[in-house]
C-alpha cells in the first residue's frame, strides 16, 4: 500500500492548494519543501534591518480574493487578515501627476475625460459578468465554456494588444497599459489586453489587498488549513529525483517543465525533454526592498494612498520599456511596480519608520545593477527620496532563481505569456496538468491559469488527478 495518497513537491500557494484539495477529499497528503520555511513566493523576512519585515517576492494579492477556490477557504479561522488600501492602485504619469483606480468605477472614470463613458461601460459589464467568467478565465482555456456568449464578448476585447485598447486619453491609455504590463510582454502582442481587463476588474470588484504581517501570513494560513485537514508538511527536503519520495498514488510537482525534466530524469520520454528545453521563460524582475526613516515623499500625494503604484509614464513609455526587456535590451527607465506596505500595515516596521517594496521589469538573466536607474526615477517622482533611505536589499534575476528554482533567469511568472504558452500552458494538451508519467502532475504557475496568488493551478491539478483516479476505480 502507498504510504500517502498524494505527495506534493513545493509549498508555494499552488502546492499548498493542491494538498488542501486532496485533503478535503479525505485523502492523506504530504507536502515536501526544499527550503527551511514554507511559502515559495509567499515569504517575508527582515531583509534590511531588525524590525523591518519585507515580502521577498509578491507583496500585493489581487488574485487571492479573485480566486474562486481561495474565497471558499476559512481564512479568519486560521489567522489571516487582508488589508484593503483605499485606492487599490494608481498610475504615475509624470512627477506630480497621476491617475488613481478607486474601487468605485464612477470615481475612477471621472478622471479619464472623454474616455469616462467607455471606461464605465467596459468595466461595469466586466464586473457584472465576472461570476460567469471567473472559472473559465482562471482555468484551462481548452475546456468548453459554461457561458459561451459572455466568454466570447470578453474574448473579443481580451485578444487585442494593449496598445489597441480603444481608449484615447493619455490617462486612460497609460492606466490600462500599466495593468497590461503585468503580462511581462511587449504591449503590441495579442492577449496583453486581457491582463488589463482582468486586473482592473479585480480592483473594482474585490480590491487589491495586502496580508497583515506580510505575505508569509497567507502561506501560514494555507498550512494551518492543510494541517487541520490532516495533511503533513516537511521542510528542508530538496527533491533531486522522484525516487526519493515516499510511495504515493499521486505526485504533484510545483515546478516548471524544466524542473520536472530534472527531477524525473530518464523516466520521461525524450520528446518531453525536448519540449521542456523549448519552454520559453519571460523577462525578469529586479527588486529592491528599502527600510525608510519616513514615508516616500511623493510629489503627488495621491500615490501615498494607493496600495500599488505603477511607475511607468505614458503608454508609449511603458511599451518601449517592456519591448526592451523582452528583447534583452537595457532600458534606462524600466517599468516599475512600487508598494509601501507600512502605510496600511504599520506592524511591518518600527514606529514611525517604513518599508518600501518595488521591482522593475528587466531582461531575463540580466546581471546589470538597475539600482541607480530605479533611484533616479524614484527621486524624480518623489523629490528627497534618497534622504529617507536607511537600508536597501537588492535582488537581481539570479537572486530570484537562487531563492526559488522556478524563477528561471528571474522570471517570476513561471514562463512567458506568449499566445501559445497562455492558451496552451505549458504545452498543447487536453490536460495541461498531466505529464507522460502515470500519476505525476504539474501544479505550478507554468500551468493554467499562470502566475499569481490564486492557488488555481494547484486546485485544478488536484481536481484533475482525483477525477482520473476515480475513473480508474
Amino acid at each position: 500500500m502507498p504510504e500517502y495518497d498524494a505527495v506534493v513537491v513545493g509549498s508555494g500557494p499552488n502546492g499548498l492548494t493542491a494538498a488542501i484539495t486532496v485533503a478535503q477529499a479525505g485523502r492523506s497528503v504530504l507536502v515536501v519543501e526544499a527550503a527551511d520555511t514554507i511559502g515559495g513566493g509567499l515569504r517575508s523576512e527582515e531583509l534590511t534591518a531588525p524590525g523591518f519585515v519585507h515580502d521577498i517576492c509578491s507583496a500585493v494579492h489581487p488574485l487571492a480574493t479573485t480566486s474562486p477556490f481561495m474565497r471558499t477557504l476559512p481564512w479568519n479561522e486560521h489567522g489571516l487578515e487582508m488589508v484593503y488600501p483605499r485606492l487599490p492602485m494608481a498610475h504615475a504619469l509624470a512627477p506630480g501627476r497621476s491617475v488613481a483606480v478607486h474601487q468605485d468605477i464612477d470615481a475612477t472614470a471621472s478622471a479619464l475625460g472623454t474616455d469616462a463613458p467607455r471606461y464605465r461601460r467596459v468595466f461595469r459589464r466586466m464586473v457584472d459578468d465576472w461570476p460567469k467568467l471567473e472559472k473559465q478565465v482562471l482555468g484551462p482555456l481548452v475546456s468548453l465554456p459554461s457561458h459561451p456568449i459572455t466568454l466570447g464578448r470578453f474574448g473579443l476585447q481580451a485578444i487585442r494588444p494593449a496598445t489597441l485598447s480603444g481608449f484615447k486619453t493619455e490617462e486612460a491609455r497609460a492606466l490600462f497599459a500599466g495593468n497590461a504590463g503585468h503580462s511581462f510582454l511587449p504591449l503590441d502582442h495579442p492577449l496583453t489586453a486581457s491582463f488589463g481587463l482582468f486586473l482592473l476588474t479585480g480592483a473594482h470588484r474585490f480590491g487589491w489587498p495586502i496580508a497583515r504581517g506580510g505575505s508569509v501570513s497567507i502561506a501560514r494560513a494555507l498550512a494551518s488549513i492543510l494541517e487541520s485537514l490532516g495533511g503533513e508538511i516537511k521542510t528542508g527536503w530538496n527533491v533531486a529525483s522522484l525516487d526519493e519520495l515516499p510511495s504515493s498514488s499521486i505526485t504533484f510537482l510545483d515546478v516548471t517543465p524544466t524542473g520536472l525534466a530534472r527531477i524525473a530524469g530518464d523516466r520521461l520520454p525524450q520528446s518531453y525533454h525536448r519540449k521542456a528545453r523549448r519552454f520559453r521563460h519571460g523577462p525578469a524582475a529586479f527588486k529592491i526592498d528599502y527600510a525608510l526613516s519616513a514615508p516616500v515623499p511623493w510629489a503627488d500625494p495621491t500615490l501615498a494612498e494607493a496600495g500599488t503604484v505603477h511607475l511607468g509614464g505614458t503608454l508609449e513609455e511603458i511599451a518601449g520599456a517592456e519591448q526592451a526587456a523582452w528583447d534583452g535590451v537595457i532600458h534606462p527607465r524600466p517599468f516599475m511596480l512600487v508598494v509601501q506596505p507600512t502605510m496600511f500595515d504599520p506592524s511591518r516596521a518600527p514606529a514611525g519608520r517604513h518599508t518600501l517594496w518595488l521591482y522593475a521589469h528587466v531582461p531575463n538573466g540580466s546581471e546589470v545593477d538597475f539600482t541607480p536607474a530605479i533611484e533616479d526615477r524614484l527621486e524624480a517622482f518623489a523629490p528627497g527620496f534618497r534622504d529617507v533611505i536607511e537600508h536597501r536589499h537588492v535582488m537581481k534575476p539570479a537572486d530570484f532563481e537562487s531563492h526559488n528554482p522556478n524563477y528561471v533567469g528571474g522570471d517570476i511568472a513561471g514562463g512567458a505569456h506568449t499566445l501559445r504558452q497562455l492558451v496552451f500552458r505549458p504545452f498543447v494538451s487536453s490536460n495541461p496538468y498531466a505529464t507522460p508519467l502515470d500519476g505525476v502532475y504539474l501544479c505550478s504557475s507554468s500551468t493554467p491559469p499562470g502566475a499569481g496568488t490564486h492557488g488555481m493551478c494547484g486546485h485544478l491539478a488536484a481536481k484533475s488527478a482525483l477525477s482520473a483516479q476515480a475513473k480508474r476505480g
